[in-house]
């Protein structure tokens, strides 16, 4: 199957538009651009796939409706998009039930990833909707995340692009559309080099791939390195990844066409459910530092062993995700821990045998068990 038709046999479809694309220069809503957004997902609906959508511009419509030029402090950004989603989500609805297809709105923060059994749940609403042929309208809840600083270590995705993979992975979706202001990844900054290339088809994301990534225009938060992350994360859970410009008409329909647009990420590694939890949905609870045996047998699959553990890093509870470093501090696997941080500082460097001498009881004989291991 050749890359446009696996995307024409999509079934279940991730379609993600930013802040820029929803909005005119004056920072007003788009209106024909929207509506040919909704003419076009409305179509694929008609062909039996289902959709779901992820939006941007909460924060961007309130602060226009509250006539705020450039919300600086998180609690005006907060106040803009508890005004901008209600605008939002009432024009979507309204557009859409001029088409007989009903919307539901679910916002999201980072803690219903964080924690399994959230995810698992937000995982089966979602589904639940889809089985009735809603589309869910998600969107990052901005009126009570806590936005990302220098300060700040979590508690936000930063941008949407992040949590369309999030979702796309979660639901196991066959592609995720990034819709944005540029017509896709070029060799070099388009805005700065009119030579730049557009790339048509990436088929693995490589550190080349990676530094190709920009920071946002005005507007947005995200950029082309957030979209890059996010069609690796799509591309690990089996799927493909398009990033387009949403400026071009009928952009949605073209690209589920025979016509070549955008660039189209191909899948790669397709990890189970968990694994991808475990590697893309968490934020880390702490760090367990390794010895160089425990590094070479967890590359041959191995769990991972108290005997090859050097120390551990902050506090965390049995099941948190945590990253396994190197002494040198490099990042080289992530993993679900069988025991608290308090138990594992007990076994710090002790034989699987004596761990219910040292703590009292044993679970398991590793802290990490294969099965829960990504390496990075």
């Amino acid at each position: 199957m050749d890359i446009k038709e696996k995307l024409r046999a999509a079934k279940r479809i991730v379609v993600k538009i930013g802040t820029n694309t929803l909005s005119t220069k004056d920072g007003k809503m788009a209106l024909s651009r929207i509506y040919g957004f909704i003419e076009d997902i409305a179509e694929l609906k008609n062909q039996g796939k289902e959709i779901i959508m992820i939006t941007s511009g909460a924060v961007g419509f309130g602060a226009k409706k509250l006539n705020i030029p450039k919300p600086e402090t998180i609690e005006t950004k907060q106040a803009c998009a508890a005004v901008g989603q209600a605008k939002l989500m009432h024009f979507y609805e309204d557009a859409f039930d001029k088409f007989n297809i009903t919307v539901a709105q679910v916002l999201l923060t980072e803690d219903d990833f964080d924690y399994r059994s959230r995810y698992l749940s937000l995982k089966s609403a979602l589904n639940e909707l889809l089985s009735f042929g809603v589309i869910p309208i998600i969107n990052q809840n901005d009126t009570v995340s806590v936005f990302k600083s220098k300060q700040t270590l979590k508690r936000s995705f930063g941008d949407n692009d992040k949590l369309s993979s999030l979702v796309m992975s979660g639901l196991s979706a066959d592609v995720l559309v990034i819709l944005t202001d540029v017509n896709g990844l070029y060799d070099d900054d388009p805005r700065q080099n009119e030579n730049a290339k557009l790339i048509p088809v990436v088929k693995e994301i490589t550190p080349e791939i990676e530094a190709l990534g920009f920071d946002a225009s005005n507007g947005g938060r995200g950029g082309m390195k957030t979209k890059i992350e996010a069609a690796l994360v799509a591309t690990h859970s089996g799927g493909c990844a398009v990033i387009a410009n949403g400026s071009i008409s009928k952009i949605v329909s073209r690209i589920f066409s025979d016509e070549q647009i955008g660039t189209i990420f191909l899948p790669s590694t397709n990890l189970n459910e968990k694994r991808r939890w475990i590697a893309y949905a968490t934020s880390l609870s702490g760090a367990i530092v390794i010895n160089e045996g425990a590094f070479q047998a967890l590359r041959k699959n191995a769990s991972l062993l108290p005997i090859g553990v050097i120390e551990v890093k902050n506090d965390f509870d049995k099941d948190d995700v945590v990253s396994i470093l190197l002494e040198n501090g490099d990042e080289i696997a992530r993993g679900m821990v069988n025991y608290s941080s308090d138990d594992c500082r007990k076994l710090v460097g002790k034989h699987s045998d004596e761990i219910e001498k040292i703590i009292g009881h044993k679970n398991y004989d590793a802290i990490i068990t294969r099965d829960n291991i990504i390496m990075t």
